[in-house]
């Protein structure tokens, strides 16, 4: 049987004017937007749709507005009960209101305690991301391995020969050198607030664990591919873990979308802003069918 699953994108794919087409055409986006500029306390909506790529940057901003914007879109798709779901990073909060495991109200709440909690690591330890292009996987791995004196680590699969690496400003520094002197198409360092998905993370943990232990996780209607595991899950329990352990355990991007297509997916569709996604599924097996709604 042909599976459908409905993809998430996280941070990154954020731009000014996003969502604006869907508060002014479809009601019930708008109201949406107004219900989470109430639970938010400001109008994240003006933010969106006339922010500057600046203002959108900020982390407390960015992560609800993703969110936000990927689960008006999804909805918009009037799906009764998709196959499967999964979400990058950020992206896999939208995908437990997706299947119905978060309210739409607890997972904004979620996002906006993760967002600000992230944001506070990054001022305790300043530190950063870089992309590393075509290089294998195993020896990113090595390398990040090798320094020893420094936090680095792979933060992202994100698809074969792309990875993207977090740590200490100085880690860094050095993988990038290692990396290019490895024979790396490029080594890029990200324009980002700090290393997500590292132990640098670890400030953020106590006060995100609280908050997810105290919401209510549904069971869910569909299975979720969660970043940590790369596979499917379905009990709420196991859920709320692997969305605790992601914020300092790698994106397993490239192993989700595998798991999903050995389990039957052959169209994926990435619901929110940008199509960053859908590139990534390409990359992985260019035999899949890929569309967005954004």
């Amino acid at each position: 049987m042909v599976k459908h699953a409905f993809i998430f994108p996280g941070q990154g794919s954020q731009f000014s004017g996003m969502g604006k087409d869907l508060y002014d055409s479809n009601e019930h986006a708008k109201k949406l937007f107004e219900s989470a500029n109430d639970i938010l306390g400001f109008r994240i909506s003006d933010m969106m749709f006339s922010g500057t790529a600046e203002d959108l940057k900020q982390t407390d901003v960015t992560q609800p507005a993703v969110f936000l914007h990927s689960v008006i879109a999804y909805r918009s798709l009037n799906v009764e009960r998709p196959d499967m779901v999964a979400g990058h990073s950020l992206g896999e909060f939208s995908a437990l209101v997706a299947n119905k495991v978060l309210s739409f109200e607890d997972g904004l709440r979620l996002v906006f305690v993760r967002a600000k909690a992230m944001q506070k690591a990054c001022e305790v330890n300043p530190s950063t991301m870089a992309a590393i292009l075509g290089l294998e996987d195993s020896k990113v791995e090595e390398i990040c391995t090798s320094i020893t004196d420094e936090v680095v680590v792979p933060a992202n699969y994100n698809c074969p020969g792309q990875i993207v690496i977090s740590g200490s400003n100085k880690g860094i520094e050095i993988a990038c050198g290692l990396m290019k002197a490895a024979g790396a198409r490029r080594a890029l360092v990200l324009p980002v607030g700090g290393a997500f998905h590292s132990s640098l993370m670890e400030p953020a943990k106590k006060e995100l664990s609280e908050a997810i232990e105290a919401a209510h996780f549904n069971e869910p209607i569909c299975p979720v591919y969660q970043n940590v595991v790369a596979r499917a899950v379905t009990d709420p329990g196991e859920i709320k873990e692997n969305l605790i352990a992601q914020l300092m355990g790698a994106v397993r991007w490239t192993q989700s979308v595998q798991s999903m297509i050995n389990d039957g997916a052959s169209h994926f569709t990435e619901a929110g802003p940008g199509k960053v996604l859908q590139g990534l599924v390409q990359k992985i097996n260019k035999e899949m069918q890929v569309d967005g709604v954004s």
